[in-house]
């Protein structure tokens, strides 16, 4: 299946209202599905409490459960892949910025820990770091995920590009005054690794920060196929797979690696 349709949520998150985000999402997610018929549907990052992180342990999603009840029956229902953005997870009596994958058959299909925590927005001192990347296959392609402040390392990216993704998705909750940063490093990945890349950023406010949105579909020759505003809404768009290879055979940048020299 080389096109896919897909939907990016933006919306705005209630500070530590959990079951209040869940059903706000879940409705949204709902709505999507329905009308877009889309392929994956992406949340933002930490939609659960948002960043109200010193009450993460006493009220974050215990090992998952509560996204993989709210959202692998509706995944089922509809055919779709669902990335259910990242919620403060409790695992181990510890706490991870994670976000899961649910495919097309209602099965969870593995998680991902943000492993570079955001330090003025104080995640270090609340939440543990992932220690491994994680890659899935999507209708016989592969895909990635990292979190928010993560796109601002491009070896981990570049990384997963040699393991063979595709298009990459990023779930954020990135804040005002920093938009250009976040236009500028979601288009020089999708440049620099030649993919697509699908990035839900959230809309609104907590105590200390101001979100903007801008969600973004980008191709993997850098051009921005769909944009939000800075209020709620959903972008979808249509992705051909199929032209990755094509272009990485046209600028030959993976053959061209000189890797002996890097490090």
């Amino acid at each position: 299946m080389d096109k896919i349709k897909v939907s990016a949520i933006q919306m705005d998150i209630q500070f530590g209202q959990s079951e209040v985000n869940r059903q706000r999402l879940l409705d949204k997610m709902q709505e999507v599905l329905k009308q877009q018929q889309s392929n994956v549907v992406i949340a933002p990052e930490m939609w659960n409490l948002g960043y109200d992180l010193e009450n993460a342990f006493k009220n974050g999603d215990r090992d998952g459960e509560m996204v993989k009840s709210s959202f692998t029956a509706i995944a089922k229902q509809y055919g779709s892949y669902i990335i259910p953005g990242s919620v403060a997870s409790v695992r181990n009596n510890k706490v991870f910025n994670t976000s899961y994958v649910i495919d097309n058959h209602g099965d969870v299909r593995g998680y991902y820990d943000k492993i570079h925590l955001f330090r003025l927005m104080n995640e270090e001192k609340y939440l543990e770091p992932g220690n491994k990347r994680f890659t899935f296959d999507l209708y016989d392609h592969k895909a990635g995920i990292v979190i928010c402040y993560d796109i601002r390392f491009p070896e981990l990216i570049r990384s997963m590009a040699l393991d063979g993704m595709e298009v990459l998705f990023v779930p954020a909750e990135w804040p005002h005054p920093r938009l250009y940063h976040w236009r500028s490093l979601l288009i020089a990945r999708a440049i620099e690794n030649q993919m697509f890349v699908v990035a839900t950023n959230r809309v609104g406010s907590d105590p200390n920060n101001t979100f903007f949105g801008h969600s973004m579909i980008i191709d993997p020759w850098g051009e921005v196929i769909v944009e939000g505003t800075e209020g709620e809404e959903i972008i979808t768009a249509e992705l051909d797979l199929s032209i990755v290879p094509e272009i990485r055979n046209r600028i030959p940048v993976f053959k061209d690696r000189k890797e002996e020299l890097y490090f």
